[in-house]
């Protein structure tokens, strides 16, 4: 089901309206849909290389826009709809454990979204996970286009610039070339905390998190 799922969404890179189909994907895939919009977009820059930089821009603020329906979802709507799609979408592990991270400094959050750029941590879960903790609007927004940014623009930017011939090289190094660019962001952002005194790190406090009752404890 799934694979049909995915096959049908990347046939809609030959679509008359393909941009659309991008920004609809990349809108729902920050709150429910498992397919991330990624591969059409791929498709969408291999096919246009000079128009990659605007595909690469609507899949960025469309699921920027996205991720306030997941917001939305974890900040009012938990109970009757939030919990369910994290059983779905199978991260009730995870779920606990971004609570935390998220309810570190505004730094540390920063870290955390970017770093998702280079992780198979789902966006939606960051987006439903900020809404149910109540992250502060601007916090979230400055958040989500950061990882965004990171997730999408970098294919687009190098398409533009270098054309279809790029891919083999986005095939065997975007990993290592988004991996710099991440680690020199939060890099930043970790010095920037360190030299705020934070003694204890995020990470060693929120890895414990994992257990069912924490996700109860924190129940609204």
């Amino acid at each position: 089901m799934l694979r049909k799922l995915y096959i049908w969404t990347l046939e809609k890179a030959a679509h008359p309206h393909a941009e659309w189909w991008l920004a609809l994907f990349a809108f729902i895939e920050a709150s429910f849909f498992p397919i991330p919009p990624h591969p059409l977009l791929g498709i969408m820059c291999l096919a246009e290389p000079k128009k990659a930089v605007r595909f690469a821009m609507i899949a960025t603020l469309a699921s920027v826009a996205g991720g306030f329906l997941g917001y939305a979802i974890g900040w009012g709507l938990y109970d009757l709809l939030g919990d369910w799609l994290i059983g779905l979408l199978g991260m009730e592990e995870s779920f606990p454990v971004a609570q935390c991270y998220l309810r570190q400094e505004p730094w540390a959050v920063f870290s955390v979204f970017v770093a998702k750029g280079v992780t198979p941590i789902p966006f939606k879960l960051l987006t439903i996970t900020s809404g149910f903790v109540h992250l502060p609007l601007w916090l979230f927004l400055i958040a989500s286009l950061l990882s965004r940014s990171v997730s999408f623009m970098i294919v687009g930017v190098l398409f533009r610039v270098f054309g279809a011939p790029i891919k083999a090289f986005i095939d065997k190094y975007l990993g290592l070339v988004t991996v710099g660019f991440v680690v020199l962001v939060v890099g930043g952002f970790a010095a920037i905390m360190l030299l705020g005194g934070d003694s204890e790190p995020a990470s060693e406090a929120c890895l414990s998190a994992g257990a069912p009752a924490v996700m109860q404890s924190e129940a609204k």
